[in-house]
């Protein structure tokens, strides 16, 4: 693990952009390498976007971080290229144990059901994403994308008036980002059509905008402790109330690649978080909850508090904010990174479609409206997580203790403990990008929700889909490709096991497809967003319906009539 911090993957070298007389212009700038940096960039690179990513550092980030992947973010990366790379190094799980002092609460199962591709979760320290997503970067660049990562170069500065509300709906062409840029050998200056901020919580950013967050801080405080050890233990998420190894607080445990071991432990909120990080603090603590005897070693050590807080709006003109530089959530539930790759997912293709010309700049506000209200409900998920988990007042403990006694034999119960509410991917429900729908079809693939796998002999759905407009035929059939307002789109015509044969003797297996997208019916067509999300349903194939759910989707709204 050492060489992987110690080695720059991505080191400063001067570019002619710093002996330019002018500044430099580029289409897009997206600033921070981290994982969504990187997401971001790769993603615009595969749409054919020409982009440039910077960032201060020149090497993947110190710890773990973050280290839970839940099953979307996992597909979409699929397309970025990771996936396959992230689920073989990653500790694949989808079980769970909830555990209240020394006794078992309750289990649970992510994914009950079969024929999906992805896991419901897997672990994988953060470090080990970012090399896999540098590795792609650089495997684009050695192909032709059009796509650069800088080094040690930091952003300084945004040049005055950037970002207000005046260019917010603007399709001027000439807009520009204008910036400076600092690096060991001095500044320099660069312009953008847009400049994307994936520059992490802290966002110098937001800050330099004037920008911040509204929400909620919570007065209480988790020791994180990386701890490499040879265990028993099940691959599964175990959570601890009251604990006999921390009475009074929480404990999580989580298995990771290399024997490492992710341990949280809530400490309360009058702390000295300097004094509790040092190792004669923290090994201690472990050897309460491992045993005394445990042989162990310390990785790598945080503490985190935990923030329920997002930006007003997302996209201020041409600059425009994603993953933790837009919105904070607590940890418990994994919804951090989770939701930031679901950010690029939605921002990219639409980025792409402005550039190239063929939807307005209106289209980016619809990134506002979709993610901001995913960012809400990831929010109002954690914050309850955490009010169960972090009870401020007597009564609020009693309650969820009571709570806690009463769910190993009532089901009822079971439901009311909250331990932290895993990620799930957002539905668009009520996004003006959706079409058509009909309610018949299964609820679970209406317009706005994002597309389940399901299997296609030894091949996958989503594989299929990739990352651009699709028109799907179940039982019906559609055109192999058309071209709607300017826009490509691939027809994909598929035989799904009808009603009546599922009723008959079939093998399960082959009713997936039928039972994610048809239901009862006996055919449907589905158009799909290069995000994998559905755009439109309906029984049968017009390709006049089809083309206004598509001028919809891109944001053109004049063409539905």
């Amino acid at each position: 693990m050492s060489r992987i911090f110690e080695e720059p993957l991505y080191p400063y070298r001067r570019t002619a952009d710093q002996d330019a007389a002018t500044p430099a212009r580029h289409r897009v700038v997206v600033v921070g390498a981290g994982p969504i940096g990187l997401a971001m960039a790769i993603d615009l690179a595969q749409h054919g976007v020409p982009v440039l990513l910077i960032d201060d550092n020149d090497r993947v980030s110190f710890g773990s971080r973050a280290i839970c992947f839940a099953k979307r973010p996992l597909e979409i990366l699929d397309r970025l290229g990771c996936g396959q790379a992230m689920v073989d190094k990653g500790v694949t799980w989808s079980k769970g144990r909830v555990f209240f002092d020394e006794a078992e609460v309750y289990h649970f199962d992510l994914l009950p059901e079969s024929g999906h591709k992805r896991p419901a979760f897997i672990n994988l320290q953060q470090y080990y994403l970012e090399l896999f997503l540098h590795r792609r970067l650089e495997a684009l660049r050695a192909g032709g994308a059009p796509i650069e990562l800088r080094g040690r170069n930091r952003l300084a500065a945004i040049a005055p008036g950037i970002g207000q509300d005046a260019d917010r709906d603007s399709d001027r062409d000439s807009e520009t980002v204008e910036v400076t840029v600092e690096t060991p050998e001095g500044p320099y200056r660069l312009a953008c059509d847009w400049l994307i901020a994936c520059d992490g919580a802290a966002s110098p950013t937001r800050a330099m905008l004037g920008l911040d967050f509204v929400g909620r801080v919570f007065e209480d405080n988790f020791l994180i402790a990386d701890v490499k050890m040879r265990a028993d233990f099940p691959t599964e998420r175990w959570f601890w109330f009251d604990p006999p190894f921390n009475r009074g607080q929480s404990a999580l445990l989580h298995k990771q690649p290399d024997d490492v071991w992710r341990i949280d432990l809530q400490l309360g909120w009058d702390i000295d978080k300097e004094a509790e990080k040092a190792p004669e603090r923290v090994i201690p603590r472990l050897r309460r909850m491992l045993g005394q005897d445990a042989r162990f070693e310390l990785e790598w050590v945080s503490i985190y508090t935990f923030q329920c807080r997002r930006m007003a709006r997302f996209r201020h003109g041409r600059v425009i904010f994603a993953g933790d530089a837009a919105h904070q959530v607590s940890p418990f539930g994994a919804r951090g990174a989770n939701s930031g790759f679901q950010d690029t997912d939605n921002l990219a293709w639409k980025l792409a479609l402005v550039l190239d010309g063929v939807a307005p700049v209106s289209l980016l506000d619809s990134y506002d409206r979709e993610r901001i209200a995913a960012a809400d409900e990831n929010i109002v998920a954690s914050t309850r997580s955490t009010d169960f988990i972090t009870p401020k007042s007597a009564t609020s403990r009693l309650f969820r203790d009571a709570l806690l006694d009463l769910a190993p034999h009532a089901p009822f119960a079971r439901a009311m403990v909250n331990s932290g509410r895993l990620s799930v991917p957002a539905v668009y429900d009520g996004s003006p990008l959706n079409g058509p729908d009909d309610p018949a079809l299964p609820d679970r693939t209406r317009p706005g929700a994002p597309c389940p796998d399901a299997p296609l002999g030894q091949e996958w759905l989503l594989d299929h889909l990739g990352n651009r407009f699709v028109l799907l035929g179940l039982n019906v059939a559609v055109p192999e490709s058309l071209t709607l307002h300017g826009i490509p789109v691939e027809g994909l015509a598929l035989t799904a096991a009808p009603a009546a044969s599922r009723e008959a003797e079939c093998h399960p297996a082959n009713n997936h497809l039928a039972e994610r997208y048809l239901g009862g019916a006996e055919g449907a067509v589905y158009l799909i967003r290069p995000d994998q999300h559905v755009a439109a349903r309906w029984r049968d194939y017009d390709e006049g319906a089809v083309g206004q759910a598509l001028a919809r989707a891109i944001g053109r709204v004049e063409a539905t009539g």
